[in-house]
């Protein structure tokens, strides 16, 4: 399967949003590590009809005036994964969760470890709010985007609400 892509310029950096055939596939930070997202082929297309509604959205969501997203999403993972990712979309704006919390939500409360690695591994970032998530004394944790781009997120939506 191959996949459309453009680039997104936005203040947490350039992402490279993608999409398949079924809807949004991922969306990539500028210095993400290559195998962290691991997809197929990718052909520039700045008009895909996923991509361009994409844009637009995030660019309401940057400007202040979404805090929810509604675009077809294309997860690629294990079972376990699209669980967690699942769970993450439940996340309202403008609040937090621990990885503990998620592993209960998922139905898997010892699993927080596993929580974290699913949703480091989440593809599709922003939309799918990993950076909701926190350490259960609520700091900052590893984050794709960078500790930074996490905390501007946060902010961004704390603004918002």
């Amino acid at each position: 399967m191959s996949f459309a892509y453009t680039i997104f310029p936005s203040p947490v950096g350039a992402l490279k949003l993608v999409a398949s055939d079924k809807g949004l596939a991922a969306i990539l930070w500028e210095n993400d590590h290559e195998d962290r997202v691991r997809l197929g082929d990718m052909t520039e297309d700045r008009e895909h009809p996923v991509l361009v509604e994409t844009a637009h959205q995030l660019g309401e969501y940057f400007a202040g005036t979404r805090t929810r997203f509604d675009l077809p999403l294309d997860f690629r993972g294990t079972d376990f994964q699209k669980s967690v990712w699942a769970a993450l979309l439940t996340i309202p704006a403008g609040e937090t969760r621990s990885y503990a919390q998620i592993a209960q939500q998922v139905g898997r409360p010892t699993a927080y470890r596993a929580v974290g690695a699913a949703n480091g591994k989440n593809p599709i970032s922003i939309i799918a709010p990993c950076h909701r998530v926190v350490g259960s004394d609520g700091s900052l944790t590893g984050f794709a985007g960078g500790l930074d781009g996490k905390k501007y997120l946060l902010d961004l939506e704390q603004r918002g609400v």
